[in-house]
Formats: structure tokens, sequence, C-alpha cells
């Protein structure tokens, strides 16, 4: 038998058994002052870059409005605006670093459509690549990533300053 090691998740579960967990991991980290830790690689005047703790691809972050609003149409429109020209600079910052073969952008809104954090929405900013969803994707239901978060977080942070 084969054992995969993930020992940066075990903070999430420990703060799941325990109760721990913010109510809202977005409000958490908009409110602190700690982005190396919170992952944070940009604040904007309504919305932030941040980066995906459990990510699908490395680089995947998601941009957040500083509001707690579940909806499309609960957001103000510069903050929207905002929210778009970040991820604009995402794309660039993903084309220049990881050089990917396309990249994906979008939203789950509501937990029927995926959303894993349904009360706050966000624009998940992930690039891709032909074949990186391989056989221990499909047939093993696990996820290799090539470079730790610390090492995304700075690279991005770098990029997007």
């Amino acid at each position: 038998m084969d054992y995969l090691w993930t020992p940066w998740r075990y903070q999430y579960i420990s703060q799941a058994i325990s109760g721990k967990q913010p109510e809202c991991i977005f409000c958490d980290a908009a409110a602190r002052n700690d982005d190396d830790v919170t992952l944070v690689v940009r604040r904007g005047t309504s919305s932030f870059v941040i980066l995906n703790r459990y990510p699908y691809t490395s680089g995947h972050v998601m941009v957040v409005p500083y509001a707690h609003v579940a909806e499309l149409a609960l957001c103000e429109p510069a903050t929207l605006h905002e929210m778009i020209q970040f991820a604009q600079r995402v794309e660039a910052a993903f084309k220049e670093l990881y050089k990917p073969d396309g990249m994906n952008f979008g939203m789950n809104l509501g937990r029927a459509a995926g959303a894993g954090i349904a009360g706050h929405l966000h624009l998940h900013g992930l690039p891709r690549w032909i074949g990186d969803t391989n056989f221990m994707t499909v047939t093993g239901e696990t996820r290799v990533h090539p470079e730790e978060l610390s090492t995304t977080y700075a690279r991005l942070k770098k990029a997007l300053a």
C-alpha cells in the first residue's frame, strides 16, 4: 500500500474537530493583518486575492469581496469591477509564472452549485495544463502538486505587487 502524507491538512482537520474554525474564512482573512499566514497575496479597496489552501492546481487563487455576500446582485458595481481587474492581473501573472495551456476562472454560487463557502461569493482562478488530469486524479482521486503553498504565495505576491 502506498501512503501520501499531507501534514498541512492537519490544521484543517483539527480545527473542524475542535469547532475552532472561523464562521467565514474569507471574513476572518480580511480582518486579520497576517497575510503570510492567511495567504492573502493582494488587497484592494473592496476585494482581495487569496490562495486556495487546498488547491486543484499550483497557483489556485480566489478573488473575494470584503463584503460578506452570497450573490452577485448584492455586490456593489465597484467591487465587481475591482474583482475583474484582479482577475486580469492574475491572468497575466499565471502566464508569466506558470505558462499554462489554459486557465479556469469561475464562481460556484450556492451549495448546490458546488460552493464550499456558500455564504461568501468568490471567484476562483487557476492555471491549467493539457494532461493535468492524470491517472492520480482520475483513478486515485488524488492530486499531486509540484509547488508548496509558501512558494506559490511568494511568487504570486511578487507578481501581483
